[in-house]
């Protein structure tokens, strides 16, 4: 069970004047904080429960509902799956003054639909009452709620093969690649090839980091796992969690709290769009909680990664009445996926059978 405090000793409050306040977060799948807010004494304790799906506890302002406020309280994400957990996370705040606590629900859409709380709001009559910050919410936030981005799939007609001359310093090969509107032109790293690094698994969350880079022709992008147990396998931008037909997996690789795990590498050998996420199911959806990846994406265009990502987390709500979308703190439990056992580097050379892992949307040799 996460417990988490946030408390400052102001003075010194005898336990038995003490009051613990519970507030069920997420309670029968409602995007609602239960009680909706509580009027607290100076040594008061606020217990947030969370339910299914995966929500935060975020302070923010009365000014701006769902946008947190710089160094306020934030619980993180935590993803349920069940209230027949034997023990549902949770994460208490400390009162140290009677002044209003305004807090939100920082997964995507749910403060535009109301999904608020407050410590000690001024009551009913005050334009800054519980009331006036929740319809504020709603006002400000409401209409974007959920909303994917326009999003198109590339017709496969619009596909087609080109060459291009790459050159550096010490050698001139022709590269052959797949190739859209937008894609930008193979072009080498200015002084010799760079090396990207990508974490899975960054500060125990959900994601890779960074998640979206841009990578030159003969370029290594190295992925380094962290802890739990993550994978690496490549997809394509109109089924973000569906492994790419010759596509490259990493496999799964189980990490220990606290250590860095093995490296695997690819070398780029295009600037076509590289899609990727991370092939976890338990407890939820890695993938759909949105630990996804590109490399190359063409940020100008509707097929940009923030698209991407919309898509992935999307396929929670398509494929689960229970859905848990979003990004997940540390507080998730590690997974169970088995590994596939060590790996070699990959590296995607110039042979046919190689290209065909750095090709997005079809392998045209």
């Amino acid at each position: 069970m996460m417990h988490f405090t946030i408390a400052a000793a102001l003075a010194v409050i005898p336990a038995t004047l003490a009051t613990s306040w519970d507030v069920s977060v997420g309670p029968n799948s409602e995007f609602i904080y239960y009680p909706e807010y509580v009027l607290a004494e100076v040594g008061d304790t606020v217990n947030f429960i969370f339910h299914p799906k995966n929500h935060t506890v975020t302070q923010s302002s009365f000014a701006a509902p769902c946008v947190p406020l710089p160094g306020g309280v934030s619980s993180g994400f935590q993803p349920v799956a069940s209230d027949s957990d034997p023990e549902l996370p949770n994460f208490v705040i400390t009162v140290n003054d009677t002044n209003p606590i305004w807090v939100h629900c920082e997964q995507t859409g749910h403060c535009g639909k109301g999904m608020v709380f407050a410590i000690n709001p001024p009551d009913a009559s005050s334009n800054t009452s519980f009331a006036a910050f929740q319809a504020l919410a709603i006002e400000l936030n409401g209409t974007q709620a959920s909303a994917l981005p326009p999003v198109t799939t590339v017709p496969p007609q619009s596909w087609a093969v080109a060459t291009a001359t790459v050159s550096d310093a010490s050698s001139t090969w022709v590269s052959t690649y797949t190739s859209y509107v937008g894609t930008p032109e193979p072009t080498y790293a200015a002084g010799g090839p760079v090396t990207h690094n990508i974490t899975v698994g960054i500060n125990g969350q959900l994601s890779f980091g960074p998640a979206n880079i841009t990578a030159a022709i003969g370029d290594i992008v190295e992925f380094t796992f962290l802890a739990k147990n993550h994978s690496v396998v490549q997809s394509s931008f109109s089924e973000p969690c569906t492994p790419l037909a010759d596509g490259f997996n990493l496999g799964f690789h189980p990490v220990a709290a606290n250590t860095t795990g093995p490296s695997f590498s690819i070398t780029v050998n295009n600037t076509t769009p590289i899609w990727g996420y991370c092939a976890q199911t338990s407890p939820v959806s890695h993938c759909g909680s949105g630990m996804v990846f590109s490399i190359n994406a063409v940020e100008s265009g509707p097929n940009n990664f923030a698209a991407f990502l919309a898509l992935a987390e999307a396929t929670l709500t398509t494929n689960s009445s229970d859905a848990l979308s979003g990004t997940a703190s540390a507080s998730t439990p590690s997974g169970t996926g088995k590994p596939n056992g060590a790996l070699p580097k990959i590296n995607m050379g110039n042979t046919a059978a190689a290209f065909a892992l750095a090709v997005v949307g079809a392998a045209l040799f």
